[in-house]
């Protein structure tokens, strides 16, 4: 049996945190954009492999958010 998430994270640049996290999809995974969020989905045969690529893709999702917030802060100069 497979099992899968699909996790769908609202953020001010979809497709900029989508580009940022897609190169380390595996074959199990799939990136797309919404309107406003990123929706991935994850598909793993044991349980234990897909809480590891969980964890690891909200890591990932949350590192590339955190660094498009800090550069359209610079870029506008926001405080």
């Amino acid at each position: 049996m497979t099992r899968h998430a699909t996790m769908t994270t609202a953020v001010p640049d979809p497709e900029l945190v989508a580009a940022a996290v897609r190169p380390d999809n595996t074959a199990e995974m799939d990136t797309r954009v919404t309107e406003d969020a990123v929706v991935t989905r994850i598909e793993r045969d044991d349980t234990g492999g897909l809480q590891s690529t969980v964890d690891d893709y909200v890591v990932n999702v949350t590192v590339a958010t955190e660094v498009a917030q800090h550069a359209n802060r610079h870029t506008t100069n926001e405080s």
